[in-house]
């Protein structure tokens, strides 16, 4: 094991992709000579030169378009956006092509597309800038759509989702790229569609992905204190999402509470808790809590921004309402 950053694992996945077909390259506003927004292509240039390593115009809707016309002509393109809030600027070429183009030529096409995106809020970026919009994709069909919360998973699912037909929106939470974790130096991969059980306990079930797959644990640590034994589940992928591992947990728990920082109404969490009540209602001895950013565009001052996003205490909080 190695212990790396999030970012340095993300840069390695890269890197060993490069090196291991030579179908793979990057495109992006500044991924060249800049070493990309959160400098997760830095260094990469160098070693691979600009035929792989693209810098573009500022054009989302180009550099997405262009990334799905190479993956449909036996390309891997990976495409990153500075940041998830752009991705709007290119939603037609991700909902209306990437997603439906295998679909609509019956397999004779495939779209295996990466696009990389950072998102989430935190670092006072303001109400454009902050958004985190998974469940605008987990909406469409055809899309996979990852969120990995530690630096392992980070390198072991973007080298998956470089293996991939599909296109896979690939989405990093900005306040985890300086996050530290142990990452295997031998080569290895983490499927799409499973669960990680990331602390076991038997009061109740928090179900978490990306960031808040930490505030989970931290609040975890907290209610142990206050003799609650709270299982937590990092979900990993949302499509597809594994709500096996989330049912065994809450048959045995009989509560959950379902932690994500999109917003509290429509997000993705939202569904986790259906497909709860769908297939476990009788297992439940409480309702589902849901702890989301709050249902207003993300405030510039320090104070409102922490408000609004999810906490450890807020996840305190829901199980409390529920034990």
């Amino acid at each position: 094991m190695a212990l790396i950053t999030y970012r340095e694992a993300l840069n390695q996945a890269l890197r060993e992709e490069l090196d291991r077909d030579e179908r793979v390259f990057i495109m992006g506003e500044e991924v060249g000579y800049f070493g990309g927004a959160f400098k997760v292509t830095d260094g990469l240039i160098a070693a691979y030169g600009e035929k792989r390593i693209r810098d573009t115009p500022i054009s989302e809707l180009t550099i997405v378009g262009a990334g799905v016309g190479a993956a449909m002509g036996g390309l891997r393109p990976v495409v990153e956006l500075m940041t998830i809030n752009f991705a709007l600027l290119a939603i037609d070429q991700i909902v209306n092509t990437a997603a439906k183009a295998r679909y609509m030529f019956g397999g004779q096409t495939k779209v295996p597309l990466v696009i990389r995106a950072p998102q989430g809020g935190g670092h006072q970026l303001g109400a454009q800038h902050s958004q985190s919009l998974e469940a605008y994709f987990v909406h469409c069909p055809g899309i996979r759509v990852a969120l990995p919360a530690t630096a392992a998973d980070a390198k072991g699912m973007l080298k998956y989702a470089l293996r991939q037909e599909d296109p896979v929106m690939f989405l990093e939470h900005e306040s985890l790229y300086g996050l530290k974790g142990e990452v295997p130096e031998d080569e290895y991969l983490v499927p799409f569609g499973k669960a990680n059980v990331m602390r076991e306990g038997k009061d109740v079930t928090i179900v978490a992905y990306s960031k808040t797959v930490h505030d989970a644990l931290k609040a975890a640590d907290i209610l142990e204190n206050q003799g609650t034994d709270a299982e937590v589940i990092d979900l990993r992928t949302l499509n597809p999402l594994d709500i096996g591992t989330v049912l065994e947990s809450v048959k045995k728990t009989a509560r959950a509470v379902i932690v994500y920082e999109g917003w509290l109404t429509g997000g993705a969490g939202a569904e986790v808790a259906s497909r709860i009540y769908e297939a476990a209602f009788d297992d439940l001895d409480a309702p589902i809590q849901r702890v989301a950013s709050a249902d207003v565009p993300m405030p510039y001052n320090r104070h409102l921004e922490a408000a609004a996003l999810p906490s450890p205490g807020q996840i305190v909080a829901a199980v409390e309402r529920i034990m």
